[in-house]
């Protein structure tokens, strides 16, 4: 199971270096908060701000920052599920390979499939990535982040491009295998709608370089998320009320 702790992400300095000219483009400066234990935060901003540059930092693929990322009381690194905006399946291994690949001891074949079953695809256990739909893709990619049982899962963006219906399909399938294997997930979304749906708390962002304009809390029920009118009302009060957010949108 996913370690019982929050998760501090403090990143005081991330830039790169720009191919025109000597100087450095500060991508994140001064960013800050906890991810509290089995929440569901969505990182909303502007195209362009560094969203998944944050993902890549929090994950390790991108080290090259100032600041830590590590459970709290403990400092250690958490255990990191990722969710890419692309699936990212290869081709030549079957649905069930594609997920055990992330594996790193011996796991029972129950598990995959318990897996499989919640994401409603385990006829497709053996098969292979090019009889799959993108939204089919899409699941997979989830269950393989789940698989590891993370400590935090990352998702940037991982509904982009699936229609409308699709999209409200897989979001309630995550929701669903989340209440079963509850643990921290961090969303980028530029849907405001989606981000209202699926989070406990919104984590508004600059323009680059990357600061936290606002955290704002859901007070909607789960059990009424479906509602698409409440959903609305939410938005068009967070619009009204909070202008430093409707620029960010």
């Amino acid at each position: 199971m996913a370690t019982m702790m929050d998760i501090l992400i403090d990143i005081k300095h991330k830039a790169y270096q720009t191919q025109s000219s000597s100087r450095k483009n500060i991508v994140i400066k001064d960013l800050k908060f906890s991810l509290n234990n089995q929440e569901f935060v969505c990182l909303v901003g502007p195209s362009g701000c560094g969203k998944t540059t944050l993902l890549n930092t929090i994950a390790g693929l991108d080290s090259n920052f100032q600041g830590k990322i590590a459970l709290e009381n403990k400092n250690t690194t958490p255990n990191i599920g990722y969710v890419f905006q692309n699936p990212r399946l290869l081709p030549w291994r079957t649905i069930r390979e594609n997920i055990e690949l992330v594996l790193t001891s011996p796991q029972s074949t129950d598990m995959v499939d318990t897996l499989l079953e919640a994401m409603q695809l385990k006829h497709l256990a053996d098969s292979y990535p090019e009889h799959l739909s993108l939204g089919m893709s899409r699941r997979i990619s989830i269950i393989r982040a789940f698989a590891v049982n993370p400590d935090i899962l990352l998702m940037d963006e991982p509904f982009v491009s699936l229609d409308a219906p699709n999209a409200r399909q897989v979001r309630k399938l995550l929701l669903s295998l989340w209440q079963q294997r509850p643990h921290s997930i961090l969303f980028v979304t530029h849907d405001l709608r989606e981000a209202i749906t699926l989070a406990d708390k919104l984590v508004f962002l600059s323009k680059s370089p990357m600061k936290i304009v606002s955290e704002i809390n859901i007070p909607i029920a789960r059990e009424d998320r479906e509602n698409e009118a409440l959903i609305e009302d939410f938005r068009q009060h967070l619009i009204s009320n909070h202008p430093d957010i409707k620029a960010l949108l």
